[in-house]
């Protein structure tokens, strides 16, 4: 059983989250996309970017681990849920994306490395 993440940790931890979706912004920026949110907060849970790119909008959850398989396996069926509800909550208060195509990226960071997997699960998965 491991301790209590203290409060150090935990302040790192956000530090580096923070880091890690600055540099997932960045990545899709220079993949000619705009961003629409960040830390874009709801009832239903929380999306990390929203990002524009003609008619497509994605929702991206970034995770920051060691390796990449670690940071993409991170990202739970919970989580997913949790990701799709809030996207769903976003689109209906955003009647200008109404005709735009929806999917769910991850980017995993390790270290200085980014790993971007477009269209990483539909809806239900």
């Amino acid at each position: 059983m491991s301790a209590a993440p203290t409060r150090r940790s935990r302040q790192s931890a956000e530090r580096g989250g923070r880091r890690a979706e600055m540099l997932a912004a960045m990545l899709l920026r220079l993949k000619g996309f705009s961003i629409l949110a960040s830390r874009h907060k709801t009832p239903l849970g929380e999306i990390d970017l929203v990002a524009r790119r003609g008619r497509l909008v994605a929702f991206v959850e970034v995770k920051a681990r060691a390796h990449h398989d670690a940071a993409i396996e991170a990202v739970t069926y919970g989580a997913r849920r949790r990701i799709a509800a809030a996207a769903g909550l976003f689109l209906s208060r955003r009647r200008d994306l109404a005709d735009c195509a929806m999917r769910y990226d991850i980017i995993a960071v390790a270290g200085w490395r980014l790993k971007h997997l477009p269209d990483a699960w539909r809806d239900g998965e």
